[in-house]
């Protein structure tokens, strides 16, 4: 007897839009690092951001945490593509 798997929910079934949410974008320890983040946010939902950032504890990289408000999914997905399209960014959460 196979056991069914569960579906997992997807992330659109998790949120209702509009809503606020925060993006953690861990990259390499350099000053333009929130700036472009910002940039590529601006792109995809304008609005204005204050980014906050915290360096690690060897200073290699740096978190930088920005929350928007999105309107749709697609908006969410998109910013997760384009913003671990940076060069310098290593992990979008």
């Amino acid at each position: 007897m196979q056991e069914q798997e569960q579906e997992q929910p997807k992330l659109k079934d998790l949120l209702e839009f509009p809503c606020s949410f925060a993006f953690k974008v861990m990259g390499e320890n350099k000053p333009e690092l929130a700036d472009r983040i910002v940039e590529v946010i601006q792109k995809t939902i304008p609005g204005d951001y204050v980014p906050t950032s915290k360096p690690s504890s060897k200073g290699t990289y740096t978190a930088v945490s920005v929350t928007v408000n999105a309107t749709n999914v697609e908006q969410i997905e998109t910013l997760y593509k384009e913003l671990g399209a940076i060069d310098i960014v290593r992990v979008v959460l």
